[in-house]
């Protein structure tokens, strides 16, 4: 099969990669998107964006990335929706093979392929997922209307999503496995306040369980020793991302022991002519504006990378 070939490749469509095209697009390269799903990333599934500069009475995540992709899109971004098979990214020209067969080369690839909600990975989570076991609170809060349900988790993450749950659950439980929680003070204090919200402290989730009608039951387990019932019909697994690198060659890549891929300050990764932005990156701090913040700096970096080429033919300015 031809191969099409370009001068960028950015492989994911969340805020990083969105806003690598951007630059690209704009900055009148030979530039390709690939996204397996639709553009968003996770952002597609958070409730409300409250953080984000320039939106002072804050933004849905699917607004936001609304406006990001049509912003991309007025500069003429080409995006392709379909799931990579394999990369090579090794050597001076980087190969990309979709499972469809079709091969696309670039001298350049931003890798954005981001991260995904970690599993709790105890007994019945697998059995009752999509009947009372979520990732997801935008996503699945509706199902749980006038209902006690669980999140478990105390990032910013959980706290937000336990928030939004309020809207639909007459209760919600938080879970923690340690004595104070890690999200913002201010959601906190929202949480707090919450009357409808309940906190069981120094404690995990040891097993999920429930019948044909989905989750009816957690087994708790305490610090101290003891353990105990909870009874709800859903429970929220909001306790931080595992990357997204299962499609990538993690033999070319240095990462860290979580599996994150390891960049210097310009999303340079080890192998030259690779970059990567967003939550695939090995960092502390994931947010939406450090995330296209990346994706700026990740394009600029492969217009440089490219500048100090060779060119593919030489200049002819008498035409």
């Amino acid at each position: 099969m031809q191969q099409a070939q370009y001068q960028l490749i950015i492989v994911g469509g969340g805020p990083a990669g969105l806003t690598a095209g951007l630059y690209a697009a704009r900055g009148r390269l030979k530039v390709l998107l690939i996204e397996k799903g639709t553009t968003g990333g996770q952002v597609l599934v958070t409730d409300w964006v409250d953080n984000y500069p320039g939106f002072t009475e804050g933004v849905s995540g699917f607004d936001l990335i609304d406006k990001m992709t049509a912003h991309a899109d007025r500069f003429g971004l080409e995006k392709k929706f379909a799931t990579i098979k394999s990369l090579q990214l090794a050597g001076d020209v980087k190969t990309i093979t979709l499972e469809n067969g079709e091969i696309f080369t670039a001298k350049t690839i931003v890798l954005c392929t981001g991260a995904k909600p970690r599993q709790l990975d105890i007994p019945g989570e697998y059995e009752f997922k999509g009947r009372g076991v979520s990732y997801c609170a935008t996503c699945d809060g509706p199902f749980y209307r006038n209902q006690e349900i669980a999140v478990v988790g105390g990032g910013n993450t959980a706290i937000q999503d336990a928030l939004h749950l309020t809207k639909f659950a007459t209760k919600v439980t938080v879970i923690h496995r340690r004595g104070e929680l890690r999200a913002t003070k201010i959601l906190q204090e929202k949480a707090f306040c919450n009357q409808k919200i309940d906190f069981i402290w120094n404690t995990q989730v040891k097993e999920i369980r429930g019948d044909k009608n989905g989750v009816a039951e957690l087994l708790l387990s305490h610090h101290a020793g003891e353990e105990s019932i909870l009874k709800v019909t859903g429970i929220f697994a909001l306790i931080g991302i595992s990357p997204n690198n299962e499609l990538l060659p993690l033999d070319q890549l240095q990462t860290d022991k979580a599996g994150f891929i390891v960049t210097d300050e310009e999303m340079a990764t080890t192998v030259p002519g690779v970059f990567a932005a967003g939550d695939i990156r090995s960092k502390k701090s994931r947010q939406i504006i450090n995330a296209a913040g990346e994706g700026a700096v990740a394009e600029l970096s492969a217009e440089r990378y490219l500048g100090n080429q060779a060119p593919d033919q030489p200049l002819n300015c008498s035409e």
